[in-house]
């Protein structure tokens, strides 16, 4: 099971994440599926949040790094690549390319995912695109 559960995950990275197919949700999610975070509230709210990124990050590429299973429940570490072309979370489009890490805990019932947990480093992405304010210089004393 544990390895039908990774070829699940595996397959819903590549095909929903890296290739954007929003059908793909509908495909390997069970409709009642749960998901925590990001708090999107539920496939379309998924769905909606994938088209968000693709359309700042048109060439954003999810890179499994690593998936362990055991019993029902999948975890994967992730980075996403891709190059800001237009507005992410109200900052305009700087043309730089980012390299995001993430994980996300999954569970799995019947060939399907049930629950989905996701968490991406924000703050390297927004490090990243520029976004942070320079800490100013303190005087050495």
């Amino acid at each position: 099971m544990s390895e039908s559960n990774k070829a699940l995950v595996q397959r819903f990275v590549n095909e929903f994440w890296s290739t954007g197919r929003l059908a793909a949700a509908d495909e390997l999610m069970a409709a009642d599926v749960v998901i925590h975070a990001p708090e999107v509230g539920g496939i379309e709210g998924l769905k909606q949040f994938n088209t968000t990124v693709r359309t700042a990050f048109p060439d954003w590429h999810a890179t499994v790094e690593e998936l362990l299973a055991e019993d029902d429940r999948v975890v994967e570490r992730w980075t996403g690549h891709g190059t800001q072309l237009g507005e992410f979370q109200g900052i305009p489009a700087t043309g730089r390319t980012v390299a995001v890490p993430g994980v996300v805990f999954y569970r799995v019932r019947d060939g399907r995912i049930t629950e989905f947990r996701g968490s991406f480093d924000v703050f390297s992405m927004l490090g990243q695109l520029g976004a942070l304010p320079e800490p100013e210089a303190q005087p050495v004393q």
